[in-house]
């Protein structure tokens, strides 16, 4: 019975005297901590931020399977070095990597997008990582962030596309009221 009594008081004293050794050593320690200040923390300048986005590769790794159709919008997208409103630029230009697929960089930002078939025959790219789209008419396009709900850049024009323009101006469409021509006998 001793010994079982013995045991116990053993087991209760065990976890008192194992607190006590590591609490000992720490209160020197929380002193030297105090008296040596911790260094500021440095923060990243926009400038810096800016830098590092700019370099830093855009990721090759996509799920997506290019349907036929898909690749049909790539080859009517309209590549190089877009002006858009406001003193802005939007670079497009093909993954050589992965046909079919594009990398939109525009102000620091860069996107890999692939074609989306639309409803309205308008070349659709989008990055849905990112939630960006690049919105491709005739004559102009946009760059959008749909996540953020936002237009990144708009009435953005190719060399392609300003002759589009040109071109809708001497020789407008015609308006959906007018109607059809007639039927030529």
């Amino acid at each position: 019975m001793k010994k079982i009594a013995l045991i116990a008081a053993l087991a209760l004293a065990l976890p008192f005297g194992a607190m006590a050794q590591t609490a000992a050593p720490a209160k020197p320690a929380a002193k030297s901590t105090e008296a040596k200040k911790a260094p500021p923390k440095r923060q990243v300048t926009r400038k810096a931020a800016k830098a590092v986005e700019e370099v830093t590769p855009i990721a090759d790794e996509t799920n997506v399977v290019l349907t036929d159709a898909d690749l049909a919008v790539a080859k009517r997208v309209s590549t190089g070095k877009a002006q858009c409103e406001l003193g802005a630029d939007v670079t497009v230009t093909e993954d050589e990597k992965k046909p079919g697929f594009f990398n939109v960089t525009t102000k620091g930002l860069k996107y890999r997008m692939h074609p989306v078939e639309s409803r309205t025959g308008a070349i659709r790219l989008e990055d849905p990582r990112a939630g960006a789209m690049w919105l491709q008419l005739g004559n102009k396009s946009m760059l959008m962030n749909q996540k953020a709900g936002l237009r990144i850049a708009d009435e953005c024009q190719t060399a392609a596309q300003v002759a589009f323009a040109e071109e809708m101006k001497k020789n407008p469409p015609k308006s959906l009221f007018e109607g059809a021509d007639p039927a030529k006998k």
